[in-house]
């Protein structure tokens, strides 16, 4: 395997189709500092940073689960298509998975240290709370703090790094753009928890819907996030008197049908419904469609796609304002 085939090889491995929402999350605030005459070039660098820390930290969720896992034989054998696959099929070793792991985590240091440089030891504080979560976001999640997790890194700690390293001072608006984002993107770990619900009572995984003993009252507690998310952005645009950060509402509407997809599920998982315009993009519908996954790959991508449509409000709102 050559260079360009084992980057491409790893890249695929830590999931990718996850970064766009870190991607997004980054936008936002990327826009808002911009705004404010932060530094794009550190900007820039930082993007490249909380990349490849997050593809770390999907890769590092895969190392914790097959070195917690490896010893269980049904595992080994079963679903060889999904969890840890290039492992159990001898295309890369732990050994492997670690070394691409720590390398990762090292440009990301040095990312950071650049970043250092420039604008000072409030970056070395920020690493050290996110450093945390990426090395044992795994465990955070099977106690059921995988939530909390997602908040804090998607929220405030990206939010106040990106702003802190492109203009170096820290902002009260910035911490209530952070909140509303990562209400959103945390809305769409929950979908999927919420999905999963009767596998990880069976398997008794801990996770913040299975505190609530039943998927209905786990469907009602995600509205909170949502209501929060709401909230927040309404505060910002009073705050700021820019008033374009409304146009984020109007994914509401957008929210009760999802919650209404969801509930479905909650009843009957194979049941598929018809997809609607407003449900797209999803990827490569016309094959999933055809899969056991499809009714769940129809309700992950249709949340995630309301977590994009809310912040590419808020940068229009930001490049207009």
């Amino acid at each position: 395997m050559n260079i360009i085939e084992s980057v491409k090889f790893w890249i695929n491995n830590a999931r990718p189709y996850s970064v766009p929402m870190t991607f997004l999350s980054w936008l936002v605030i990327f826009c808002y500092s911009a705004k404010q005459g932060g530094n794009i070039f550190c900007g820039l660098i930082a993007l490249i940073g909380i990349s490849l820390v997050h593809l770390a930290t999907n890769l590092s969720d895969d190392y914790f689960d097959y070195k917690r896992l490896s010893c269980d034989e049904e595992f080994l054998n079963n679903s060889k298509e999904i969890k840890c696959r290039y492992l159990r099929n001898g295309q890369a070793t732990v050994e492997d998975l670690r070394n691409v792991i720590v390398f990762m985590f090292a440009v990301a240091a040095i990312c950071g240290f650049v970043l250092f440089l420039n604008s000072g030891w409030y970056v070395l504080l920020f690493a050290l709370a996110v450093l945390p979560i990426a090395l044992f976001y795994s465990v955070f999640s099977s106690k059921g703090f995988g939530d909390v997790s997602v908040i804090l890194a998607y929220g405030p700690l990206m939010f106040e790094g990106v702003y802190y390293v492109m203009t170096k001072h820290l902002s009260w608006d910035v911490l209530i753009l952070s909140i509303a984002c990562s209400m959103f993107v945390n809305t769409v770990l929950y979908a999927h928890m919420l999905m999963d619900f009767d596998e990880d009572v069976c398997s008794s995984k801990r996770t913040l819907c299975t505190l609530f003993k039943t998927k209905k009252r786990a469907l009602k507690f995600m509205s909170v996030f949502y209501i929060i998310g709401y909230i927040s952005v309404t505060v910002l645009a009073i705050k700021s008197h820019n008033y374009y950060y409304m146009l984020s509402l109007l994914t509401i509407p957008l929210v009760f049908d999802l919650f209404s997809l969801l509930k479905l599920y909650n009843e009957d998982k194979y049941v598929l419904p018809y997809a609607q315009p407003w449900h797209f993009p999803l990827e490569n519908w016309e094959q999933v469609r055809q899969t056991p996954n499809a009714s769940f790959f129809l309700r992950f991508m249709f949340a995630r796609n309301i977590t994009t449509w809310f912040m590419l409000f808020i940068c229009f709102a930001l490049m207009i304002s």
